[in-house]
């Protein structure tokens, strides 16, 4: 099976592989040729990272007419049970001065109505409340989520993945994932070039050793470029509008993710 040439089965098996829905024989099939193709790992850890998101995001929803008809129902049985009590106790005044010249029946039924009129408002509102923070929330996550153009998997001189780098133009960010045991000496740091063709390395950033980072970076920057590349080099990077000086740690090429 030649995946190379066919992107689009090659992002439906890594989506049913992320999802669970790739199972027995196939799974296994799909993780062999995962382990030799570099490009497959990371259709598959892109789909990972997306499913993990969407996973942290609450379904919106409307609220049922169901719902509505309760807190309706709610309020006007509270106000009928209030106003029994209201007549119940107005009922021995009654006996002696007529039910109609009582005005405990009057008043009893007029704060029966005006508690139940004030309930439905607060409740109205507590819900529209939590449906506007509701929305607002899904909103700012929606927004927050990334939009993965390109992908790389950097691996060392034996094929062995080391960092998987993401590119997010939305947010104009490169985010940067150890999936290695590599850790550099505290007098070095990792750099991270881009290596466009018959053009010098241009620098994309120096790496901290956090397990996952993210760096600053237009579209510009990574269109039209075949391949990253990791460097060791001295505590905080090479000079700006220099070259690197260290070896070449870990290198990959970089993918468009299928649209």
């Amino acid at each position: 099976m030649n995946l190379q040439n066919n992107p689009s089965l090659m992002d439906q098996l890594a989506a049913s592989y992320a999802l669970g829905t790739l199972r027995g024989g196939a799974r296994r099939r799909f993780e062999a040729l995962a382990r030799d193709n570099a490009p497959l790992r990371a259709a598959a850890l892109v789909w990972q990272g997306r499913l993990a998101s969407v996973a942290e995001l609450q379904p919106q929803e409307a609220p049922s007419p169901v719902v509505w008809k309760r807190i309706e129902n709610l309020v006007k049985a509270d106000k009928e049970a209030r106003a029994m009590q209201a007549a119940r106790a107005a009922s021995a005044p009654a006996a002696a001065g007529g039910w109609w010249s009582s005005l405990g029946l009057w008043r009893g039924g007029a704060a029966a109505g005006a508690v139940a009129t004030v309930a439905a408002v607060i409740v109205g509102l507590n819900v529209n409340g939590r449906l506007s923070g509701q929305v607002s929330e899904l909103t700012a996550k929606l927004t927050a989520t990334p939009e993965i153009e390109y992908v790389a998997v950097l691996t060392d001189d034996k094929a062995s993945a080391s960092l998987l780098v993401t590119f997010d133009p939305k947010n104009k960010t490169l985010a940067l994932k150890r999936v290695g045991n590599f850790r550099e000496q505290p007098d070095k740091s990792l750099e991270l070039w881009a290596l466009p063709p018959g053009v010098a390395p241009k620098s994309l950033g120096v790496m901290s050793a956090d397990p996952v980072m993210r760096l600053t970076a237009a579209g510009t920057d990574m269109r039209q470029v075949p391949t990253l590349a990791i460097t060791l080099e001295p505590k905080g990077g090479v000079p700006p509008g220099s070259g690197p000086t260290g070896p070449v740690l870990f290198k990959g090429a970089l993918i468009e993710t299928p649209k």
